[in-house]
């Protein structure tokens, strides 16, 4: 947004509670790595420059690249200051911080849609020897204390947090949600350029068979770890994961399970396979030359759904909640929410003169809320902006 407001000499500054890439720094794992090749890193004026356009950077290197990309243009950025309230003072907005009090024509509210981790109540459940955090304050296996870890959910976050702890030998009790998977690569590229060149990214909001409902759901799985490959549970499983259905019940030192297991399973992989249709209709509805591939088999099926677990007995002794975030725009006191506390915009244009939102999962597109698609968002907020101020 800086960038593309700079490149139209309007003023501003950029307000950061912490600093630039903060949430790349603290609240990634260790092993965190981007899902999507880097050369969809395609920030305005500064697309990917290193020398592994089809590697995904890790952690460290995100957060330089985005540290990098300030600096290319001198972003006019204020750290360490948290914006502690929004609100409309005449006709201007003002902008309440610890340092001061900032007047605006116009704010863009570029926070992101992942504020706060959504912990549910049945954690409460738990006894205080249990460790219990939020797939955001993860950070390694070493981090936890000895015995077994529960991992409920299966988004992203935690299909990678339950590979991770498995692969360094933690024995690993995951609860399966509905969460999609989609394969790493297919019929000789990763599958995201497939979607690149069939305008998935692109494709607008209300185009979506969900419409807006689409920004709810969960991402599909995978990973670009060690170069990047498949999340597969099942093979998990076959090397000693223990997989259950949702968890729907703590009572005591007993955890109670949903008989959804394989269906979920088959749920994943059968969005993996109707991806894998698509790219096929692709290549063949212009006769491109991709070698052909076998279709995935599973290769493991619950043998029988677990219905209830003695988590003691078990030698559980830490979970990780991967269940999602929920939003906090306490801070902003404006009539711009819908009645979920949602911010209700078109575009991130709000009903509101001079209010817009940047960053926001499925904002206009699925690259949207990504690397590869906020370009376009914030440009077309930038025309906005100018054409108002």
């Amino acid at each position: 947004m800086s960038y593309c407001l700079k490149e139209r000499g309007i003023d501003h500054l950029v307000v950061e509670k912490h600093r630039v890439a903060e949430e790349w720094r603290s609240r990634r794992w260790n092993s965190f790595c981007l899902v999507t090749p880097n050369w969809q890193c395609t920030l305005p004026g500064y697309p990917y420059q290193g020398g592994e356009p089809d590697g995904f950077m890790v952690r460290d290197q995100i957060v330089h690249y985005i540290e990098s990309y300030a600096r290319s243009f001198d972003s006019p950025l204020l750290e360490n200051t948290m914006v502690s309230m929004l609100k409309r003072d005449g006709n201007v907005f003002s902008v309440a911080t610890p340092h001061g009090d900032y007047t605006a024509d116009a704010v863009v509210v570029a926070t992101g849609g992942y504020h706060v981790g959504n912990i549910p109540r049945v954690a409460e459940r738990f006894p205080p020897e249990i460790a219990q955090i939020h797939s955001s304050d993860y950070k390694d296996a070493a981090s936890l204390p000895p015995g077994d870890v529960l991992v409920v959910g299966t988004g992203q976050s935690g299909c990678q947090i339950a590979e991770d702890l498995h692969l360094a030998g933690r024995r690993v009790h995951l609860c399966v949600g509905g969460a999609p998977r989609v394969a790493r690569r297919y019929r000789g590229r990763d599958v995201v350029a497939w979607l690149d060149d069939m305008g998935y990214y692109d494709k607008p909001v209300h185009e979506h068979p969900s419409k807006d409902a689409v920004r709810a759901k969960a991402n599909h799985y995978v990973t670009g770890r060690d170069g990047g490959r498949d999340i597969d549970l099942r093979r998990f499983a076959l090397e000693g994961m223990q997989l259950y259905g949702r968890l729907r019940d703590v009572r005591g030192t007993m955890l109670s399970f949903s008989p959804d297991l394989a269906a979920n399973l088959d749920q994943a992989d059968a969005t993996a396979e109707r991806i894998k249709d698509a790219i096929d209709q692709h290549i063949d509805a212009r006769s491109l030359d991709a070698p052909t591939e076998g279709r995935y088999v599973p290769l493991w099926k619950p043998p029988k759904e677990r219905a209830d677990l003695d988590y003691f007995v078990a030698g559980i002794r830490s979970v990780i909640w991967s269940t999602g975030y929920r939003s906090d725009y306490a801070w902003i006191d404006l009539p711009i929410f819908n009645g979920r506390g949602y911010p209700s915009h078109t575009r991130g244009v709000t009903a509101m003169k001079g209010v817009y939102f940047l960053g926001l999962p499925w904002q206009y597109t699925w690259g949207s809320g990504r690397f590869s698609g906020v370009a376009a968002d914030a440009m077309f907020l930038a025309e906005s902006i100018q054409g108002t101020t």
